[in-house]
């Protein structure tokens, strides 16, 4: 495929796996807008040249995913308030003036399917496993919501290092492994890849017992391997990230289009294609 084909593409590498071109088509013929979207595999050192050559020939958008997002951020002209919180982003936009904007969609996506779920509620307090660039993403919208976060991370010095970063704009805090027991929490959030690493979670018993609401930024075929620990713990209220991909990308859309396209039916429908609950 000519790499300048479409108007606007998702990159990474890896980039089979990418959803993106499914939603976005669909997006498209809900809204009735042209959107020429595809997906291509970039390499490292190959990155600012591809994305020069892009938007030089005629590109307006990019979905940036990994390993791209910190070099996306220094890549853009402009930052989002979202993006430069997160020191990362996933969107890039084209303006008539040549101006390249970055943003940041990951925390947008995924606060709007906790709260279309009920799964959030203001004043909550959070319990975020990992301390990597999903984290980073997505905490500012949830300290936005008034919300109480505590990260927890095998390397308690990331942790750390994220709270620095966040301290200022809400109430965060790293806790280790002892410090659960005395501690509950009302959603808990899975921002690790341990369903893709194969590494695995420690989580108490008692935490998953005491909370209520379980959330896996990630997706698979059935249960993540975090999921299907919370249910083994009695877990009602559980899910994976399906919703989060179809809003950011939303979230997207509009901001290249103006348009906010409906959800619902594309997240529906990534389920039965992906045959995920």
């Amino acid at each position: 495929m000519d790499n300048y084909l479409s108007k606007f593409i998702v990159i990474g590498n890896p980039i089979k796996h990418s959803q993106s071109p499914f939603i976005h088509k669909k997006f498209s013929e809900q809204t009735g807008i042209q959107h020429q979207y595809c997906s291509k595999k970039v390499f490292k050192n190959n990155f600012i040249d591809f994305l020069t050559g892009f938007f030089n020939n005629g590109g307006e958008g990019v979905n940036i995913t990994a390993p791209f997002k910190k070099q996306a951020f220094f890549f853009s002209d402009v930052l989002t308030y979202r993006a430069k919180l997160a020191h990362s982003v996933n969107t890039l936009k084209k303006f008539k003036n040549g101006i390249i904007l970055g943003d940041n969609t990951d925390g947008e996506g995924l606060l709007y399917d906790l709260c279309h779920l009920n799964f959030i509620q203001k004043n909550n307090n959070i319990l975020l496993l990992g301390a990597g660039g999903a984290a980073y993403g997505v905490i500012g919208s949830l300290l936005d919501f008034n919300c109480s976060i505590f990260i927890f991370n095998r390397t308690y010095n990331n942790a750390k290092i994220l709270v620095s970063h966040f301290s200022k704009y809400g109430n965060i805090k790293a806790v280790m492994l002892n410090d659960l027991y005395h501690l509950s929490f009302d959603l808990i959030i899975n921002a690790t890849s341990s369903g893709i690493t194969g590494d695995k979670l420690v989580i108490p018993d008692e935490v998953l017992n005491n909370s209520k609401y379980f959330y896996d930024m990630y997706y698979q075929s059935g249960l993540t391997p975090f999921l299907i620990l919370c249910q083994k713990n009695g877990a009602k209220y559980i899910k994976n990230g399906i919703g989060m991909l179809v809003n950011q990308a939303a979230a997207s859309f509009f901001l290249w289009h103006g348009i906010r396209p409906k959800v619902d039916p594309v997240i529906n429908s990534l389920k039965k294609l992906l045959k995920c609950t």
